[in-house]
């Protein structure tokens, strides 16, 4: 890409606002989340003198080295990449968000590792939504235990639900399975848990997440560049 950072990231904002109109929400309603995975400190930067604050990564151990570089800055970072167990404390003691717990194990490590010192982990489960065969991801029959059991925690605070859908070809289809995940999410907050956040969308399919409740998209190419 040719276009700066910044201009990258207010043409992404203006996506998101015209979404937000057509699907008659205010703009202010959905938050993006940057996703700097692979991308050095000297790129984040720029992004935050653009205005971003919030950075989605995949990579726990890149993370935690970019985390460290940045800590003059006002950043909230975001893991949004499976967790293995060995990595768990590297995830409680250096992020503010984790968007793919997917078993009860992780999520009891990331609440005994939390530092007392720190705020309660943000949390998403993260669903496996579409059924994929290689994908993570807790299924739709599982997500109601496993969402009572990770609110339970005593130093993780649940926000919501993440997925990763499978590419779709159309914007209908697109928008039946935000939708499913949608249902999903609005069925536990009538069993009384009190979500706020739904992370879905990313670059391709960003308009039809928003048009179905979506509160956060995960969006890196169209910000950064190729990788």
């Amino acid at each position: 890409m040719n276009s700066s950072i910044a201009d990258n990231i207010a043409r992404v904002r203006a996506q998101i606002q015209a979404a937000c109109q057509a699907a008659g929400r205010a703009p202010d309603s959905v938050q993006l989340l940057a996703v700097s995975k692979t991308w050095g400190p000297d790129a984040v930067r720029q992004a935050y003198a653009a205005g971003q604050t919030a950075f989605g990564e995949n990579y726990i151990q890149e993370a935690v080295d970019k985390i460290t570089a940045l800590r003059d800055l006002p950043l909230q970072w975001h893991c949004i990449g499976p967790i293995q167990s060995n990595k768990t404390r590297w995830v409680a003691e250096h992020f503010d968000w984790v968007h793919s717990v997917d078993r009860l194990k992780i999520a009891q490590r990331l609440s005994e590792q939390r530092p007392p010192e720190l705020p309660p982990l943000q949390v998403c489960i993260q669903v496996n939504i579409d059924g994929g065969e290689n994908k993570s991801g807790v299924s739709p029959q599982e997500l109601p235990a496993l969402a009572q059991a990770v609110a339970a925690l005593p130093r993780l605070q649940l926000r919501g639900l993440m997925t990763i859908p499978e590419p779709a070809e159309t914007e209908a289809q697109m928008r039946a399975v935000h939708a499913q995940a949608q249902a999903l999410f609005e069925a536990l907050r009538q069993q009384g848990l009190p979500l706020d956040t739904l992370s879905m969308g990313m670059s391709a399919d960003m308009a039809a997440a928003i048009a179905e409740g979506s509160t956060m998209v995960r969006v890196g190419t169209a910000i950064f560049g190729q990788r």
